[in-house]
């Protein structure tokens, strides 16, 4: 597995190797001593997945302290267009984004450090979408900022939202809960 460095400090892409054969593929998604290497956070306490039509944008989300996560996403079905935004005040990619194929295909996986919101639009007919996550979830702390509000280029203005994504607040009128030194994760 190579872990990839991003242009947001702390996020990864990790490109598995990929074994195909007669039979079909064997792909490994988590190798503890790669995330070590890296300084990646190993433990998580839940894991969820999604499963999405062509179009639907999911996000942008992220929970806050003390209940902020890390996120290692990854689409084991179809092929998502993935974004990671970096929240976090005192970095030097506050505000900035990053964007990602992610798909089956590939079996890469995106690893989100703490003080991302993160989201995604479908780019397959359908999509399942894997999430591990290294905080249990909290409702009162799932938060997010309006899809479209950040200047990222979605392969579609007219996306799928659920009623909650389309009224979250935009970048601009968003304040950061993320206001420790980035640096502390």
């Amino acid at each position: 597995m190579d872990a990839i460095k991003t242009q947001i400090n702390g996020c990864f892409e990790l490109q598995p190797k990929i074994f195909d054969d007669a039979r079909g593929r064997f792909i490994k998604v988590f190798n503890q001593n790669v995330f070590e290497e890296n300084h990646l956070e190993t433990i998580f306490s839940e894991e969820f997945y999604s499963t999405s039509i062509n179009k639907v944008v999911r996000g942008l989300h992220f929970q806050s302290p003390p209940y902020d996560q890390v996120k290692l996403v990854y689409c084991p079905y179809g092929e998502i267009f993935d974004v990671v935004v970096d929240l976090r005040m005192e970095s030097p990619t506050y505000g900035k984004y990053a964007t990602f194929i992610v798909s089956s295909k590939k079996a890469n996986s995106i690893y989100i450090p703490k003080g991302m919101a993160h989201g995604f639009y479908v780019k397959s007919e359908i999509a399942v979408v894997s999430y591990l996550v290294s905080h249990v979830y909290s409702e009162e702390h799932d938060l997010g900022i309006k899809w479209n509000s950040v200047g990222i280029p979605w392969p579609s203005k007219n996306a799928i939202l659920s009623t909650r994504d389309a009224e979250f607040p935009c970048f601009e009128n968003f304040i950061s809960p993320f206001n420790k030194a980035w640096s502390e994760g």
